[in-house]
């Protein structure tokens, strides 16, 4: 069943009416007419299309060359709006340290955590990246935990909600390894100890291309070493992941969800081989089902929820959302429940719903940075072979905004942008599987990434590290990992000429 036919639930609305997280101005039937032709995908690729160089319209800003291109505010912030975005930046460098400490406001860090602020993992707002050896942190990357939920285990709301909707076609249910939690931490405050390390291992695989080229993909192998509360679950799943850009997260939570739905093809009936799904997760702030758009699985529908779980979850500070000063902590691990926190001062939580709204607000109107040679002969011609083999089928180039009502979503309102993703869920072949269901994601399925900025990468973020656990070392390898419903796309691409790859490469260097 596909969200977009689905009829109410378990007393809750339709995903397809639930966007309780903004001010929505309802579109008129002429303004309708006009997105239609402006997303309509082009079928001239002789020179740019109107607004491309734009890929956040109103919101875009000029495209850097130093690092700090992904940092930059929206340019349609008024001048109060850039002062919240600097406080919002600041509470998102801060660094935090453990209670009690005389820092009162900063106070609060694990106990156990991956990093001590949010700028450690998201450097300059971009991509994380692998650990370089042995000793190199593993700041940016950390593992995701789950085991097979027992049966005698009661539904949870959202479960309750996916079994309607989804029935016999429901993915396995999981449930946070029993002692670890929802995801391995490998820091600890002093007194306690780090849950365990992450340990990476790589194999190459050679792919022969055409024209006699041959490509190396490196094949991770993840396991867990130096456990500091006991043996895992033996039938634990786990799944890698590095943090992603940050860039037009306040643009795409203003997609209107019927736009996402839309392009939902559960059975492929179009035959075309894609039958991308909508992921749903529950909102703790309004109590209800939403549509999934954040995180590599989709697993958050708003940047302000998906900030309070990054809180809880990466550095171990509660929120008005999060409301768990212990972190990721389990039962098990007793210790580490009761230690000293930063809950209960003027704040109330470690970080309180001011300061959340604030890292919020920093976090949607980080800019996307213009395109660069649009015009260029090679990204042109690299731009029709990305369309015509079938990229773009979930790689979807453009949307218009809802228009909004609310003074501070000003630079998300009514914009036509260019993030190059449908943001549902897509079976991507066991190469990239992690074995880990996640809601409605089974363990070979992940949310279309956005391609917006991916060109800029390296001069951002350092190294040219793609894909949700960062193995691929360069776009071309990013493609050539592709399988499941991306097959044939990628089977096109080891087939095409050398000077066809070169330009496919290019035009996604364009972003």
């Amino acid at each position: 069943m596909t969200l977009s036919s689905a009829l109410p639930l378990a007393g809750y609305a339709t995903p397809d009416l639930t966007e309780p997280y903004l001010n929505i101005v309802p579109r008129t039937a002429s303004e309708a007419q006009r997105i239609q032709s402006a997303t309509t995908p082009t079928q001239d690729f002789s020179k740019a299309e109107s607004f491309e160089e734009n890929p956040a319209g109103k919101a875009t800003t000029r495209a850097r060359t130093d690092h700090d291109a992904f940092s930059q505010s929206s340019d349609s912030l008024s001048f109060e709006q850039e002062l919240d975005f600097k406080l919002g930046n600041g509470l998102f460098k801060k660094l935090w340290v453990s209670s009690p400490s005389s820092t009162l406001a900063s106070d609060g860090l694990g106990p156990v955590y991956n990093a001590r602020s949010c700028q450690r993992c998201h450097l300059k707002d971009g991509r994380g990246h692998t650990p370089e050896g042995a000793d190199d942190s593993r700041v940016s990357m950390f593992l995701r935990l789950s085991v097979p939920t027992p049966d005698d285990m009661p539904l949870t709301e959202i479960e309750t909600y996916l079994a309607a909707l989804d029935g016999d076609a429901a993915t396995p249910r999981t449930a946070p390894e029993p002692t670890y939690g929802g995801q391995l931490q490998d820091l600890a405050i002093q007194g306690h100890a780090a849950e365990a390390q992450m340990d990476i291992s790589y194999t190459e695989q050679h792919i022969a291309l055409s024209d006699g080229e041959v490509a190396s993909l490196r094949v991770p192998s993840y396991s867990m070493s130096d456990a500091g509360y006991g043996d895992f679950a033996p039938d634990v799943q786990i799944s890698p992941r590095v943090a992603p850009p940050m860039i037009g997260l306040g643009l795409v939570e203003a997609i209107p969800v019927a736009d996402i739905l839309a392009r939902e093809d559960v059975d492929d009936a179009d035959g075309d081989g894609i039958s991308g799904r909508a992921q749903v997760v529950w909102s703790s702030e309004f109590n209800t089902p939403i549509l999934g758009r954040f995180g590599w699985k989709a697993g958050h529908g708003t940047v302000k929820e998906q900030s309070a779980d990054a809180f809880a979850g990466d550095i171990g500070i509660s929120s008005p959302l999060a409301k768990r000063p212990f972190g990721d902590c389990t039962e098990a691990q007793a210790e580490c429940r009761s230690a000293v926190h930063g809950d209960g001062d003027a704040r109330g939580d470690e970080i309180d719903s001011e300061g959340l709204d604030l890292v919020a607000f920093y976090s949607r109107n980080l800019a996307v940075p213009a395109r660069r040679d649009v015009d260029d002969p090679q990204v042109l011609q690299g731009k029709e072979l990305f369309y015509n083999i079938g990229c773009a089928s979930c790689h979807t180039p453009k949307y218009v905004t809802h228009r909004l009502e609310d003074e501070k979503s000003k630079a998300q309102s009514f914009q036509l942008i260019w993030p190059y993703s449908d943001f549902l869920l897509h079976d991507m072949g066991e190469g990239l599987a992690d074995g880990r269901p996640e809601l409605r994601a089974t363990g070979t399925e992940w949310r279309t990434p956005p391609l917006w900025g991916i060109g800029m990468t390296e001069q951002v973020s350092g190294h040219t590290q793609f894909l949700h656990d960062g193995r691929a070392r360069s776009l071309l390898e990013a493609v050539l990992w592709h399988g499941g419903e991306a097959q044939s796309a990628r089977d096109t691409v080891v087939d095409m000429p050398s000077e066809d790859r070169a330009a496919l490469v290019r035009f996604l260097e364009s972003l």
